[in-house]
């Protein structure tokens, strides 16, 4: 059986609908045909034009990406700039760019979730509810929380996110003392000083999060209040692309087709390396 591009959209639309998505949002289809088959998906964080060279080399079809290629507006694709050439390679070979970017934040099986799961929170749940009117627990918001299996110090808790998350030259910077016990934790995918507050009138013992702001995180932190983990935003937004990978496996196997898929491990921060102070022993 023959798996349509439009199928494809179909089954994220039904996972991470587009009316999820932040108004200032742009995901969806970018470029393709909704009718062209597709038998190799190719996934990544960033539609980075090498990402976008490694998805042709591959011969991918569709390019699923989380973070939209066009989130400002723009009054033409043309080759001249590095937005307008990867819209150029990708039709020239005939492939698709498909972005789910907040409207994949929030669900279950979403981004949050993901990295909620990657650092071994237990039963994670919603800390910034989007889903308003729904009965019991939020099954849709922004971060998730919950307890770990056992206590960690603070450190314990930065190795193992360390060791969760594909590595960075940003690597995994904390504010608290080493020795902090930590069982409760709140992730936030993404920028997360919005919710810097929220977490502050919790019972959290640690934040996770990326692209913490100085002034933020040093106001945060005289209150005395939840320690802070801040990890390079592409690292902690890469944690969904096993699950998105997983899910559509599945859901094409069960349709009867079959499609390849490959998840990018091609780091796509934009920091490249980093100088540590020299020790003083």
């Amino acid at each position: 059986m023959t798996l349509r591009l439009g199928e494809v959209i179909a089954m994220l639309d039904g996972w991470y609908d587009p009316s999820w998505a932040e108004s200032w949002d742009a995901v969806g289809l970018v470029c393709g045909d909704p009718d062209q088959p597709v038998g190799r998906v190719h996934l990544a964080v960033d539609p980075a034009p090498a990402v976008v060279a490694e998805a042709l080399a591959w011969g991918a079809d569709l390019l699923l990406c989380h973070h939209p290629l066009l989130l400002t507006p723009v009054h033409g694709v043309a080759a001249t700039s590095p937005k307008g050439r990867v819209v150029q390679d990708l039709v020239r070979a005939g492939a698709a760019l498909l972005t789910a970017h907040t409207n994949a934040d929030v669900p279950a099986h979403g981004v949050n979730e993901a990295l909620a799961r990657a650092v071994g929170i237990r039963d994670p749940q919603v800390v910034v509810p989007t889903d308003a009117g729904q009965g019991g627990a939020s099954a849709r918001g922004h971060g998730r929380t919950g307890r770990l299996e056992g206590t960690l110090t603070l450190r314990e808790f930065a190795e193992r996110v360390s060791r969760a998350l594909p590595a960075t030259a940003h690597g995994v910077r904390v504010s608290g003392h080493p020795d902090r016990p930590v069982r409760t934790v709140v992730v936030g995918s993404g920028s997360g000083d919005f919710m810097l507050d929220t977490v502050l009138a919790g019972d959290a013992d640690v934040f996770l999060t990326s692209d913490l702001r100085h002034h933020r995180a040093a106001e945060f932190r005289e209150h005395d209040g939840p320690a802070l983990v801040d990890v390079a935003h592409w690292a902690a937004e890469w944690t969904w692309l096993p699950v998105v990978e997983r899910l559509l496996v599945d859901a094409v196997r069960d349709r009867g087709a079959t499609v390849s898929t490959r998840v990018s491990t091609l780091v796509t921060d934009p920091w490249t390396f980093r100088l540590d102070p020299p020790s003083t022993r």
